[in-house]
């Protein structure tokens, strides 16, 4: 069914004082192709948007020529960039997440003498965008800029869970029937305690801690993940134990630094 761009308030407006058409216009398709991870055809955002090819053609056009958008020669398809990503990091919102959470990761760092970083996710991929190192001599630490698949990490896993349904039903109908129904459970069981605790799927020996970082509007912004490793004569259970609940003190002390609303911890499963 088609959408209209004035059914939602944060698009067009009910009834805006000094309207714009266009630039409302490029926004729709911006908002519109930001939940088509696979995008678009040409036809399909006119049909979506209840407008005619004839009058989303040039503004295709031109946010493709800007940019914004990429054309999948082979399906016709347009498709989200990362121009906007780019733009994120050198704007307020994604600077003020940082700039909050630095002073969190660095003192979870200190109490925990573990690296911690923290993840977003963007196009169906979670995403590094800040990291702090532990202060010992020997660390493990994820690299700022690295994309991980979301269902093979803590933080993917996390950010998944604390999404919207839709959102992570996408995802999940990717998957044949019983790895999704197996990732179904997984993801509902992190959403019911709160965190993410499992041995990395890459690196022998790392054991990862994550929990949602959630925003102002109750939504999942980040996942602030630690990936542990075990000193030699440490008791790892005992580890585990004072890293989880490390970890969810900071989660919580970050979401409440940018305004928003703690999830709810139950007791650890």
């Amino acid at each position: 069914m088609p959408r209209s761009s004035s059914a939602d308030p944060r698009r067009s407006g009910a009834d805006p004082k000094y309207p714009v058409p266009a630039l409302d216009k490029g926004l729709d398709i911006l908002e519109l192709l930001a939940e088509r991870p696979d995008g678009l055809t040409q036809a399909e955002v006119a049909r979506s948007l209840g407008r005619s090819v004839g009058e989303i053609f040039r503004m295709l056009n031109a946010l493709l020529r800007r940019g914004y958008l990429a054309l999948d020669p082979h399906s016709d398809r347009y498709l989200l960039t990362l121009r906007l990503f780019e733009l994120a990091h050198r704007h307020a919102p994604m600077n003020r997440l940082i700039w909050n959470a630095l002073p969190v990761m660095k003192d979870l760092s200190a109490e925990i003498r573990q690296s911690c970083h923290l993840a977003v996710l963007e196009q169906r991929r979670a995403v590094v965008v800040t990291q702090v190192d532990s202060p010992d001599e020997v660390c493990f630490a994820v690299r700022v800029g690295r994309d991980m698949d979301p269902l093979d990490t803590a933080s993917g896993r996390v950010l998944l869970a604390f999404s919207s349904d839709g959102k992570r039903d996408e995802l999940l109908e990717e998957l044949p029937a019983r790895p999704r129904a197996a990732a179904s459970s997984r993801l509902e069981q992190i959403r019911r305690r709160g965190y993410e605790q499992m041995p990395s799927t890459r690196i022998r020996g790392v054991h990862d801690v994550s929990v949602p970082v959630v925003g102002f509007g109750g939504g999942v912004v980040a996942a602030l993940t630690v990936p542990c490793i075990e000193s030699i004569g440490e008791d790892r259970d005992t580890m585990l134990e004072e890293v989880v609940a490390a970890v969810r003190r900071a989660g919580v002390a970050l979401s409440r630094s940018i305004g928003g609303a703690v999830v709810q911890e139950e007791s650890p499963s």
